[in-house]
C-alpha cells in the first residue's frame, strides 16, 4: 500500500510540472499542436492515477464492506461506485 501511495504522488508530482510547462508553452507562444500534444500526456497521467486510487479504493474499502457481511454498508459501496461511473458518463 505504501509503495503504490508513493507511486501516486510521485505521479501527481510529474504531473504538476507538466502543467507548468504548459503555462510556460503557452507564455511563449509555443505551436498549439505542441500545447495539445502536452495536455494528452496529462489527460493520460491523469486517467493512470484514477484509475491506481479506484483500485485501491477496491481493495480495501469495497473489500471491507463485503467482508463485513453488512448489507447497509455493501449498498453504499456499491452506490458510490455507480454514482462516479455515472458521473465519468456524463
Amino acid at each position: 500500500m505504501k509503495l503504490e501511495k508513493e507511486a501516486t504522488i510521485k505521479r501527481l508530482n510529474r504531473i504538476e510540472g507538466q502543467v507548468r510547462g504548459i503555462s510556460r508553452m503557452i507564455e511563449e507562444e509555443r505551436y498549439c499542436i505542441d500545447i495539445l500534444q502536452q495536455m494528452q500526456a496529462i489527460k493520460s497521467a491523469f486517467g493512470k492515477v484514477e484509475d491506481a486510487i479506484l483500485k485501491d479504493h477496491s481493495a480495501t474499502c469495497v473489500e471491507s464492506a463485503i467482508a463485513s457481511g453488512d448489507a447497509k454498508e455493501q449498498r453504499k459501496k456499491f452506490n458510490e461506485l455507480v454514482e462516479l461511473m455515472a458521473k465519468v458518463k456524463s
